[in-house]
């Protein structure tokens, strides 16, 4: 029982498998008070540096459509040209504020996770419905975290704001001093640099909230030592179909090598527990190249292939067995046995002429001199 329960414990790193299938479901470490303090800082940055050109450009459109000369009121086409030159000067002015604040929605969630496509993370989820669930997502550890999160975050702003009141109390007071124009020009600088202290403020959030969403995500991702094994058996197959699949890869190399045999020049036996047919052709072939091997019944089934065939049969124990720990199918022999091999090709090959009346009958193969490396017994 304790070693089932340390098993299902997820104490172990995840595999590269995991990591991937989670990206591919869209899990990935995000954080959203990156993403909120990416926005904030570049809006504010993008209001300190492109302010004056959309100020400017309200200030054209306030006078073009507030402050109408006689004719225009009297052209009836004046109001679909003060709206055309209204909307491209607005878009002109708005255009480079927007495209930074939208870049930054980019950025944001991509600096930590990467940039991620995924389907999966799109689609409907129907456990998301279930009320059961739902309470249980309320009350879980998670929302403990973020209300505690919400909760720093907004007493974190306020003591900033309250900082800064101090620091541009005299300043604020002194506007009420100063001319109109003076005056707003003043404030909108004062609003520029608050909005800026502010929106820096959430750095602050974020550094804490990055570690704490890559230690979430790499709890969520650690496994077991049972996923682990189930893992391994899913990539690599279960031991069953594994041997299942190598029986049947063995008996189609059997098949192909059992068809191989009518086409031998001689079988080589033990006599009784090797078989092995070689194949030799002087004129596209360096050395003899083996065919079939097998032992036991294997070789008895080579035999008698061989033996249907009228295929030569050599009886030689010890080069039997050496062909067939040294050599493999469809391979040729080695070099310490091209002499050996070479007596026994003579032989048949000589016999065959004495069988149609050529020659005298050959002697039969002597014990072959092997190199004491390819001796087995």
């Amino acid at each position: 029982m304790a070693d089932n329960d340390s098993a299902q414990e997820k104490t172990e790193e995840p595999t590269p498998k995991r990591k991937e299938k989670a990206r591919q479901d869209g899990q990935t470490a995000r954080s959203k008070d990156l993403t909120t303090t990416a926005v904030l800082i570049t809006s504010t940055f993008g209001l300190f540096l492109f302010g004056g050109l959309i100020s400017d450009s309200l200030m054209r459109l306030s006078r073009l459509n507030f402050t109408p000369t006689r004719e225009m009121i009297f052209d009836t086409n004046a109001m679909l040209h003060n709206l055309g030159v209204s909307f491209g000067d607005v878009f002109l002015a708005l255009t480079p504020f927007f495209a930074c604040v939208v870049l930054a929605a980019i950025v944001g969630p991509t600096a930590l996770g990467g940039v991620l496509f995924s389907g999966k993370a799109l689609a409907p989820k129907l456990n998301r419905m279930d009320p059961i669930a739902g309470i249980k997502r309320m009350f879980s550890i998670r929302s403990l975290v973020e209300l505690f999160k919400g909760i720093g975050k907004v007493l974190l702003i306020i003591a900033v704001a309250f900082a800064l009141l101090q620091m541009m109390k005299v300043e604020l007071l002194n506007l009420s001093s100063e001319s109109v124009k003076a005056g707003i020009e003043h404030s909108i600088t004062l609003s520029l640099w608050a909005a800026i202290f502010l929106s820096a403020a959430t750095i602050v959030i974020a550094a804490i909230d990055i570690p704490f969403q890559v230690w979430e995500h790499k709890k969520k991702l650690k496994m077991s030592r049972q996923d682990i094994k189930d893992e391994l058996k899913d990539t690599e197959g279960k031991p069953e179909v594994k041997g299942k699949m190598r029986q049947m890869q063995m008996q189609m190399a059997q098949s192909r090598m059992m068809a191989a045999v009518p086409d031998a020049d001689v079988v080589i036996t033990n006599p009784t527990h090797f078989s092995v047919a070689l194949k030799y052709s002087p004129e596209n072939m360096g050395a003899p190249i083996l065919v079939a091997k097998g032992i036991d019944y294997a070789a008895l089934k080579i035999r008698e292939i061989a033996k249907a065939y009228q295929v030569e049969f050599v009886e030689s124990p010890a080069l039997a067995r050496a062909i067939y720990h040294t050599t493999e199918i469809e391979q040729e022999v080695p070099e310490g046995l091209y002499v050996a091999v070479a007596q026994v090709l003579a032989y048949v090959f000589q016999l065959r002429e004495y069988r149609k009346g050529n020659g005298e009958r050959p002697d039969y193969p002597r014990r072959p001199d092997l190199p004491p490396d390819m001796r087995h017994y």
